[in-house]
């Protein structure tokens, strides 16, 4: 028995991808893995699952990291308003938070899965579970269906490989479309870590963990030239830091890792000129002015950042307020704006959010999503060479993407 379309991965992208397909038509059949669908979706957004974005396509754009032209065709085919449309069809509610992103109003990951899962079954696609594909097989250039681990074969005229990267390989995310795509003689931009935390060599760093600083500009500098600078919040953690503000900064950092050490130049308060800082410090110096250094600054700093800041100034922190000179007031100012921190690498790929890398566009028509070089496979998801920053941009890129393959294979 053979089937118009074969899809390989049960995430969004392959989700998204086979009810496309099948609602217009094709003998759709989805092959997970794993024993559920939607494994990785379900830990998205610390299980509330930031489904999308609500920015405008301009927003997009500027977001995605990786191939952003390669995505046009995607992204207008089935766009983030697309998407929060079908889930309002299908019973999820939504809700916009700050920086647009988009959430079920539950706040909990499993009612889009179970929505998806649901749209699945009313388009008539047949979901099997527990079954894992060892390699797509064709006949020239033609796919023909897919060969499975236990060695049996599943026919089939066309194949949607939406297997996801490498990131999170407990969700079952380990690679194996790269290996497949691979076969077929496709090539595949080395897959690295984006949306990942930094190892950094500072042990005041290290000794910070579990520290989250709000509200502060982090500029990633290689080489005396300044790569991105990102606002937003820091957490220190036991090898260095982490945080959206450093995991947005580590996607622009991906191809720079060969010139490292990477500075990264953290202003604690980037809403304050130098001279406003000073202004400040004077108030609160007035106010404390019979107290000792490292007791005058609660009113600006975490209790656990003061002796930090002091030791990095150079100042004494027993040292009496109405003692300080304006020099050592300037230092301090100056150390308030000037944070260095020293990132020797990433974490490894297996805990990054995304992976950049994958299937090279260059062999991928970007209208339709099928193989330049296959005729009949086409790609969705993260398994392409396609990434975004934190926000909900990777999720829709999927959901596009996989909307986009399975409408092609329908039409063509």
């Amino acid at each position: 028995m053979g089937y118009d379309l074969i899809v390989v991965g049960g995430g969004p992208a392959g989700m998204l991808g086979a009810a496309a397909a099948a609602e217009k038509g094709l003998k759709v059949v989805l092959l997970e893995k794993n024993e559920k669908l939607g494994k990785k979706l379900y830990i998205t957004g610390k299980g509330r699952c930031n489904v999308t974005n609500n920015g405008d396509m301009d927003d997009f754009l500027r977001n995605i990291t990786t191939n952003k032209k390669f995505l046009y065709s995607s992204l207008y085919s089935f766009s983030n308003q697309s998407l929060i449309e079908l889930l309002h069809s299908l019973g999820v509610k939504t809700k916009v938070e700050r920086g647009s992103r988009v959430f079920p109003v539950s706040d909990k990951s499993s009612d889009v899965i179970k929505a998806l899962s649901r749209h699945l079954h009313e388009n008539h696609v047949e979901v099997r579970l527990n079954t894992e594909v060892k390699r797509v097989t064709q006949e020239g250039s033609c796919t023909t269906g897919v060969m499975l681990r236990n060695g049996s074969l599943v026919k089939g005229q066309k194949v949607l490989l939406a297997t996801g990267g490498l990131s999170y390989h407990q969700t079952g995310s380990t690679g194996d479309g790269y290996r497949m795509a691979g076969q077929l003689g496709h090539s595949v931009i080395e897959p690295k870590p984006a949306l990942v935390p930094l190892v950094c060599r500072e042990k005041w760093a290290k000794d910070l963990q579990g520290l989250t600083l709000k509200n502060v500009s982090v500029s990633a500098v290689v080489n005396n030239r300044a790569v991105t600078e990102q606002f937003g919040e820091l957490l220190f953690t036991h090898f260095g830091v982490s945080g959206p503000v450093i995991l947005s900064i580590s996607s622009y950092l991906k191809n720079y890792w060969s010139q490292a050490p990477v500075k990264l130049w953290v202003d604690l308060k980037p809403a304050l000129s130098i001279e406003q800082l000073d202004m400040r410090l004077q108030r609160d110096f007035q106010t404390y002015q019979s107290k000792h250094l490292k007791n005058a600054l609660d009113d600006l700093l975490p209790q656990r950042m003061i002796p930090v800041i002091i030791g990095l100034s150079g100042l004494d922190e027993h040292k009496q307020i109405n003692q300080i000179t304006r020099l050592e007031r300037d230092k301090l100012a100056h150390t308030f704006k000037n944070i260095t921190i020293t990132a020797t690498g990433t974490r490894p790929l297996a805990e990054a959010i995304v992976t950049s890398g994958g299937i090279n566009t260059k062999e991928i028509n970007s209208s339709t999503l099928e193989s330049k070089l296959i005729k009949g496979l086409y790609f969705a998801g993260e398994v392409i060479d396609v990434d975004a920053l934190t926000g909900g941009y990777n999720l829709q890129i999927a959901f596009s993407t996989g909307y986009l393959s399975g409408s092609s294979a329908a039409q063509n």
